[in-house]
């Protein structure tokens, strides 16, 4: 796996939740990129932007970082350190109202992120289609229900997450919330197989909120919960 050349960056510095890396690689084995240094990805909920650090390197695409939590400074000084900054441009907006033009991008990559504003109906034709060029593809991975535990998140995972589990869904789900669309050629959504490796990654940083997810790991989080993969390409 390449995500295994990464290690170094594995740290409470880098990581923000289960090993995005992890989940990044599953995603670009599944479909592999073959872009050029021409073409143009945006990593969409980037944190940190250790993701867009590995599909700047792996694919040699430049990587728009956008992430709302993390100050646009503190990402663009992070890239300067990694000697990024030629191929990583930070930005600081907000998903809802981004301000790029249309048919930009090559890709849309969101790791971890996509749940916390995407989960609505219309959203991905509104919001993400658009900045696709045709024949672009979106790329997203988000941490979810397994499919026999379909509409049960309030219910299973409340201790865990409280208000935020109505967040938690299927493949089955997502499947039907990002819907169909005339410029949508194809819409893919499985269970992925990255699990058990992407926590404990998490938990090895020693982040307080590794450890705090920790304490639900083996009642609630491995039981019930997995991760959604998704691949929806424009026509």
């Amino acid at each position: 796996m390449k995500s295994d050349h990464y290690r170094d960056f594995f740290t409470a510095e880098n990581l923000m939740g289960p090993n995005s890396i992890r989940l990044l690689d599953e995603l670009l084995t599944v479909c592999p990129p073959a872009f050029t240094r021409t073409d143009k990805v945006l990593d969409l909920g980037c944190g940190t932007g250790l993701t867009s650090l590995f599909i700047a390197r792996e694919t040699g695409a430049t990587v728009y970082a956008n992430d709302l939590w993390i100050p646009l400074e503190v990402n663009r000084d992070r890239f300067a350190a990694w000697n990024m900054q030629q191929q990583l441009i930070p930005v600081h907006e907000d998903a809802n109202c981004l301000g790029f033009q249309k048919e930009m991008f090559s890709a849309v990559i969101s790791i971890d992120a996509y749940h916390y504003f995407g989960g609505k109906e219309d959203f991905f034709a509104d919001k993400i289609l658009p900045l696709l060029k045709p024949g672009g593809v979106a790329l997203i991975a988000v941490p979810g229900m397994k499919n026999v535990y379909d509409g049960q998140s309030e219910t299973l995972t409340s201790p865990w997450l409280g208000d935020e589990a109505y967040m938690f869904q299927s493949a089955l789900w997502w499947q039907k919330t990002i819907g169909t669309h005339e410029k949508i050629e194809s819409v893919h959504t499985w269970e992925m197989e990255a699990f058990e490796q992407p926590w404990q990654e998490w938990f090895a940083t020693g982040h307080e909120y590794a450890l705090d997810d920790l304490q639900y790991y083996e009642s609630i989080i491995k039981p019930y919960t997995g991760f959604v993969g998704m691949v929806i390409r424009k026509k």
